[in-house]
């Protein structure tokens, strides 16, 4: 038997959203600050700082989706399948990472025919006190594995959920959730935000297509 989802109404789910990611953040300010002895004027002079960033990231998530996993327990669908986290379909991997390799080496090409460096220096910054720190490789799965885990369960899990009411505003609802993604990349310029946008709403597109051909969603999506 198919349960009946109530997802949260629009303005709820981006209070809601705001109050995961906030709650998170604040819990690994404090954190970092209590450990170390900082000011709270003293971060804003380590934001590149690799390690502050690895730890900030690591605290914070794990807040950010156990709240996101209480407030879709009220809608009557399970955590998992209100925040998106399902398995992809056979072959959807190798299309996500074919479609990652492409969209890369095209933002790349530009970004470099108009004299951009490919590399940031935030993400030069970042690597390089990591390093020196020994604290490389947990940055690395920072950055692929757990800033992911944040950004999914909050943009294209919760966000996207409790806005997606019908196909007609599917469109709207990508662009927003990916322009809102798109805008917390503070440490970028004008012309990184708009890619990170434009990876936003095609990892979107790609990803409610996997959902989509889930019979089990599909059928859910109806009641």
């Amino acid at each position: 038997m198919i349960s009946v989802v109530k997802p949260w109404g629009r303005w709820a789910t981006l209070g809601l959203g705001l109050i995961a990611m906030l709650v998170g953040q604040v819990t690994a300010l404090t954190a970092v600050i209590w450990w170390y002895g900082l000011e709270l004027t003293q971060l804003s002079n380590l934001a590149s700082d690799g390690i502050l960033v690895t730890l900030i990231v690591c605290l914070s998530t794990p807040v950010q989706v156990l709240l996101l996993a209480l407030m879709a327990r009220p809608t009557g669908a399970s955590a998992a399948d209100y925040l998106g986290l399902t398995l992809p379909r056979k072959g959807g991997v190798a299309v996500g990472v074919i479609a990652v390799v492409v969209f890369t080496v095209l933002t790349d090409g530009i970004g470099w025919m108009l004299g951009r460096d490919i590399v940031t220096q935030f993400q030069l910054d970042i690597y390089r006190t990591a390093s020196a720190a020994g604290w490389l490789l947990w940055l690395l799965l920072t950055v692929a594995v757990v800033a992911p885990i944040g950004e999914e369960t909050l943009f294209r899990g919760f966000l996207f959920r409790g806005w997606h009411r019908s196909p007609r505003d599917i469109w709207p609802v990508i662009g927003v959730t990916a322009l809102l993604w798109a805008l917390i990349h503070v440490q970028y310029d004008l012309y990184l935000i708009a890619q990170v946008f434009a990876y936003g709403a095609a990892a979107r597109i790609d990803s409610l297509g996997n959902r989509l051909n889930d019979p089990d969603h599909a059928a859910a999506r109806l009641n």
